[in-house]
């Protein structure tokens, strides 16, 4: 099972648009130097919407490779067709990932017996963990408790990424808790407070940032000294929100080009930051002396 900090790992791209695979080698090291628990790739932060079939198999070649077993490497193999999430996720694991993660089938929405198969058929295709995502805000549908309540009965469905923002949700979900299931944090925001419902870490963009400082951060809870995580959850919380400032992955990739990171620019539709919110992102940064 994955415990701590899992990066949601942006790609960058070189200044012609073209993925930058070495650069994906580059931040895979830094992330293992400072102490990140796992790795997920094709993730929201990630861009994949954005990428081409040929180029997400290479970043999870690439990743998988990289890592070579020092770091758990999750991917996003989630679609809204059911059977593209099967050829995706058993592509995956024959690829050597250790996790997936699987979004709710957004757009075309189904109905509960739907949900309840969309993710048991794709569970029933592999060998190896499944977290599912739940982020509505994005999708246009959630992952109901009665529909999680069944899911998580299945021996490779593990987790949730909880990213709904509704604590009264996260609480409802922690009755499910047990050695077979965990919750991990899908934002950044409420990482510390997620976690005292039961949650296992944070799968979190701050951590394309400050890495150590997440991993920290999420340790510091799981280890039992809850002051330093609640201080180190305030500490950045304004940095955190300013990252949320305009869709994510477009600040995250500003600050770190601001710091030197070179992960270039974006796929459209995304584009670059305004100046007015870029301001307040830098002024956060200054705040944290990250510049």
């Amino acid at each position: 099972m994955f415990r701590g900090s899992i990066v949601a790992l942006i790609t960058p791209f070189n200044e012609d648009g073209s993925v930058n695979y070495e650069r994906i080698r580059e931040l895979i090291e830094w992330h293992i130097e400072n102490e990140t628990d796992a790795i997920l790739v094709l993730g929201t932060t990630a861009e994949s919407p954005a990428l081409t079939a040929a180029e997400e198999d290479e970043i999870v070649r690439i990743a998988v490779e990289q890592a070579a077993g020092r770091v758990p490497i999750i991917a996003g193999s989630g679609s809204n067709n059911t059977m593209i999430a099967v050829e995706q996720s058993v592509k995956f694991e024959k690829m050597g990932v250790d996790g997936l993660l699987v979004i709710t089938p957004y757009y075309n929405k189904t109905n509960k017996a739907g949900m309840i198969h969309h993710f048991t058929t794709v569970a029933d295709a592999v060998n190896i963990p499944i977290l599912v995502y739940n982020v509505p805000g994005r999708t246009g549908i959630s992952v109901t408790y009665d529909v999680l309540e069944e899911i998580c009965k299945h021996p490779n469905i593990a987790g949730i990424k909880e990213a709904s923002v509704d604590m009264g949700y996260a609480c409802k979900v922690s009755r499910l808790l047990d050695e077979n299931f965990n919750m991990y944090c899908g934002n950044d925001d409420i990482t510390v407070p997620l976690m005292s419902m039961g949650g296992q870490g944070v799968i979190s963009v701050l951590a394309n940032i400050l890495p150590k400082e997440t991993h920290d951060m999420v340790w510091a809870y799981l280890n039992g000294d809850v002051q330093k995580a609640a201080e180190m959850q305030k500490k950045y919380l304004d940095f955190i929100n300013a990252l949320f400032i305009e869709t994510n992955p477009i600040p995250i990739k500003e600050a770190m080009n601001q710091m030197g990171m070179n992960v270039g620019g974006y796929r459209m539709p995304l584009f670059p930051m305004e100046e007015g919110t870029k301001a307040t992102l830098i002024q956060t940064m200054k705040e944290l002396d990250l510049l």
